[in-house]
């Protein structure tokens, strides 16, 4: 079983992760501001305070870890400029402090800047709000200063474009870069099913150093 630390632990996302990881038997530490507001309790969950904009902090939390996951955010458009490319710099400093022991990172990235069926990319579209276009935005910066990283076993997993709390099914499929849509032309997947496809890439790795999504 894996040792997985959670930046973002109490977040949408961030508990599915937790939670799956746990129903497997993983060992997990929830990585929080505050662990007196963090009602999840279970044996094997450790909760600490980090920082994921700390370099230092992110070092701390790493030690003795198989992964760390980020699933940070900072609501939409500049709060997410705020953290999401700062975060993804700190995460790597964090990890190259470590060195050759690091554990390997995931974060939980967008889906703006994946292929849609018709050519172009998701933020593209006509009519994608301002704020929206921010945070996809904030997401594809990350996910290309991951692509210059070669020394911190990386991950980058982009949901598909509607996500949203559901069923959690188990049945998922995945691709790298091109946008994952059903037969009539939709790309959803629940959290639940993205903290499924997460932690079966944590279980049996297969997209270190690169990005990659997962749909119905």
């Amino acid at each position: 079983m894996a040792k997985i630390a959670v930046f973002g632990a109490n977040g949408t996302v961030g508990t599915r992760i937790v939670d799956e990881a746990l129903d497997r038997g993983h060992h997990v530490t929830a990585v929080v501001r505050d662990p007196s507001k963090y009602a999840r309790s279970a044996p094997d969950l450790t909760v600490v305070t980090g920082d994921v904009l700390d370099p230092s902090s992110v070092a701390s939390v790493a030690e003795g870890q198989d992964v760390v996951v980020s699933a940070v955010g900072g609501g939409d458009g500049q709060a997410h400029l705020a953290v999401i490319g700062p975060s993804a710099e700190a995460l790597v400093e964090g990890l190259r402090m470590a060195g050759d022991a690091a554990p390997r990172l995931i974060a939980v990235g967008g889906a703006g800047s994946l292929r849609t069926p018709l050519g172009g990319l998701v933020w593209d579209a006509e009519g994608v709000p301002e704020d929206l276009l921010q945070t996809m935005h904030a997401h594809g910066d990350a996910l290309d200063f991951y692509r210059t990283v070669d020394d911190v076993k990386w991950t980058n997993f982009s949901p598909s474009t509607s996500f949203a709390p559901g069923e959690r099914t188990g049945t998922y499929r995945t691709a790298l870069d091109d946008l994952v849509v059903d037969e009539n032309g939709n790309s959803d997947i629940s959290t639940e099913d993205y903290a499924v496809a997460l932690i079966d890439e944590i279980e049996n790795p297969r997209h270190i150093g690169e990005r990659f999504t997962a749909g119905y």
